[in-house]
């Protein structure tokens, strides 16, 4: 239901039946103005914001059809209603093909005119809230970018350039963490599809049992725990684009389902017999070589065929010369400082978990830096070693940093802002590790990751925000 009264322009050189139109609509509530020719209405057009306009094909100076091909021209957000008489009804057809919404031959009853103009501001209602929520969904969705100069990564920007106007299937090969979903955004966010769903699903993060019903959804009953109809994610991205990562973990007696809905876009839920129709463009990923897959009867040939028809192949970091820097500075937070030793670091690592590994390192070290600056204490023994410099003579009897304390890489992750809910994460983590330890600093250093006297600064910065103000 519309509140708000539709604003409303009739224009029509027949002065009677304008003034008949204008008293009805006015009295039905509506805010209307009535105009004799096409240069008046243009002028209102161009300086008040109206809903609906009602127009005269066969009017002398600028015709009904002149005005209206001027307001596609200077993009006027209105609905318009042609008005014609039974000889022109070709014309007015004509006319709905350059951008009028409907057409009403005259005379005509007032009534049915009032319905169809209500039928038109409910349209450019419609499309109106559409804009709305299409403009929220960028804001939600910042546009994504690969950060880098190299020229692996510009070979990289202009294959997403040729590819994304197409509607073709793409496959994304790359080592893990490397950023194949960013490029499977890149090309969504850079194709005809951008304002369409952008649906995505990690074959390797589900069990093969629930996969097929993810893709293609479920019936009630179809299985145990099925209490509803569930539609599948090709459903979801109908008219859009569906990422399929990791998709040489896809099982094999589901690959034939997945080839019939990329051949001809047919598809049944799990436990129903009706046939459902989708069209959607497919983005799919791994870190696989599919290749040594379909030759160990791992992947079928057939769907290899169908998934690859335009491929992309993604650099690991350590292929990518000069980005690591870029890399830190854009990841690294606002008013953080690092050591020239830390790059240099940083950048003669291998990084075989590639822009995923590096993210997670810098927000390691932001937990447990000290006064906002990261310092080669901060970083992975394996990482602050590559330097080869005295630094390192502690670092043959750290083990492993603890596996619990991803727990605080992934909270800062989340957080992204709060230095006080981190400190306590950390603490809380630390005195954890100190106690399983029986408080032997050196085990709980190593335990940890870090040196013993990064530990036991810590311990100070612990205590004293533990101690009472005076």
């Amino acid at each position: 239901m519309i509140d708000a009264p539709m604003k409303l322009m009739l224009v029509d050189d027949e002065d009677d039946f304008r003034r008949s139109c204008a008293r009805w609509m006015l009295r039905k509530g509506h805010d209307v103005s009535d105009v004799s020719n096409s240069v008046e209405a243009l002028g209102r057009l161009e300086q008040s914001l109206l809903d609906v306009v009602v127009l005269d094909i066969n009017m002398p100076g600028m015709s009904g059809l002149e005005l209206l091909q001027r307001i596609q021209d200077e993009k006027i957000d209105v609905e318009v209603i042609m008005l014609t008489g039974q000889g022109t009804i070709d014309i007015a057809v004509s006319a709905m093909k350059m951008g009028a919404c409907d057409f009403i031959t005259k005379p005509c009853s007032l009534s049915d005119l009032e319905h169809r103009c209500l039928l038109a501001y409910e349209r450019r209602c419609l499309r109106r809230e559409n804009n709305q929520l299409k403009a929220v969904i960028s804001r939600v969705q910042p546009d994504v970018q690969l950060v880098g100069e190299s020229k692996a990564i510009r070979d990289v920007v202009r294959m997403i350039e040729r590819i994304a106007p197409t509607d073709k299937p793409v496959l994304i090969q790359g080592e893990s963490g490397s950023g194949k979903e960013v490029v499977a955004r890149m090309i969504q966010q850079s194709s005809p599809l951008r304002d369409k769903p952008f649906v995505t699903i990690n074959c390797a993060a589900l069990p093969a049992s629930l996969v097929e019903s993810e893709l293609f959804g479920h019936q009630k009953g179809a299985f145990t725990g099925a209490t509803i109809e569930k539609p599948g994610l090709f459903e979801i991205a109908d008219g859009g684009t569906l990422f399929i990562d990791e998709i040489g973990e896809l099982p094999l007696s589901l690959q034939p389902k997945l080839l019939r809905v990329l051949e001809d876009g047919s598809m049944r839920r799990v436990g129903s017999h009706k046939e459902r129709n989708v069209r959607v463009r497919l983005i799919a990923a791994t870190n696989r070589d599919l290749t040594n897959e379909v030759q160990s009867g791992n992947f079928r040939e057939d769907l290899f065929y169908r998934v690859n028809v335009l491929s992309l192949n993604l650099p690991p970091l350590r292929e990518r010369e000069g980005d690591v820097d870029l890399l830190i500075s854009h990841f690294l937070p606002t008013n953080w400082r690092m050591e020239p030793q830390v790059r240099e670091a940083m950048n003669q690592y291998a990084w075989p978990g590639n822009v995923r590994q590096l993210i997670n390192v810098i927000q390691r070290a932001t937990v447990l830096a000290d006064h906002n600056e990261i310092t080669l204490e901060d970083l992975p023994s394996e990482i602050a070693t590559c330097r080869g410099d005295s630094f390192t003579t502690e670092t043959s009897q750290v083990e492993e940093p603890h596996d619990d304390f991803a727990v605080i890489d992934k909270t800062h992750a989340i957080l992204g802002a709060s230095d006080c809910k981190l400190d306590d994460i950390a603490r809380e983590h630390i005195l954890g590790v100190l106690a399983k330890e029986h408080g032997n600093k050196a085990r709980a250093a190593r335990k940890l990751g870090i040196h013993r006297r990064k530990l036991y600064r810590l311990l100070e910065r612990f205590t004293a925000v533990e101690e009472p103000v005076q």
